[in-house]
């Protein structure tokens, strides 16, 4: 049996926090590394604790939880999730651009936050379907100049189906081609979009037009 994943909760709400941590200990795959209500506090906690995923709220006291994440995941090399009320354009595009593998909202089901830190410690980058259409609509509204983005064909497929928040295994059976080959398509896509995971790639070609369309244009 694998290691349970260790989930350090970050929430300067004690209600909710704990509610979070009750529902992680109920999971035999899932250990609470540690709790805390603030930016510093789960900084500290997590070079003492090395957590595999930092579940972590967007506004607490001090510093935003975002503003962190390249300390938790150079320091630690933890994977983050951000899950807050916040639908906010520069939150979003802020948590994404700092490096979260993935933006949760608080009203989702249990299941669903599960699922997503079990593919968040796998890997996978996680964004709610709500969230990736937020995404998409302030990247439109925000876009700026940006220097031109070559992608094959099939790169773009990927993209498209990434954006859509398809695993690997979903996007190989989906255009017939095997699960290292869409790795090496991923591994193409961030290079070229300068991205440091599937969430902010898919959130950089959106500011660039890349995911209008049909997936098979240009």
């Amino acid at each position: 049996m694998n290691a349970p994943i260790r989930v350090l909760v970050v929430d300067d709400h004690p209600l909710f926090r704990l509610g979070v941590v009750d529902l992680l200990e109920e999971e035999e795959d899932m250990t609470v590394a540690g709790q805390a209500d603030r930016a510093k506090e789960a900084l500290r906690l997590a070079r003492q604790t090395k957590p595999d995923v930092v579940l972590m709220d967007v506004h607490m006291p001090g510093r935003k939880g975002f503003e962190i994440i390249p300390e938790l995941k150079n320091e630690i090399h933890a994977r983050v999730l951000m899950l807050t009320v916040s639908e906010r354009d520069e939150d979003l595009l802020g948590a994404l651009a700092a490096g979260a593998d993935g933006y949760l909202l608080k009203d989702a089901e249990p299941e669903e936050l599960l699922r997503a830190i079990r593919k968040a410690a796998a890997g996978e980058a996680v964004l709610a379907g709500k969230v990736t259409a937020q995404v998409l609509k302030a990247a439109v509204r925000g876009r700026r100049a940006e220097p031109e983005v070559k992608l094959s064909p099939r790169e773009r497929e990927v993209l498209h189906l990434m954006a859509k928040g398809a695993t690997t295994s979903a996007i190989a059976e989906a255009l017939f081609i095997s699960k290292n080959t869409v790795k090496t398509h991923v591994r193409h896509i961030l290079e070229k979009l300068q991205a440091a995971n599937r969430a902010e790639a898919v959130a950089r070609a959106a500011a660039l037009g890349l995911l209008e369309g049909d997936a098979g244009e240009g």
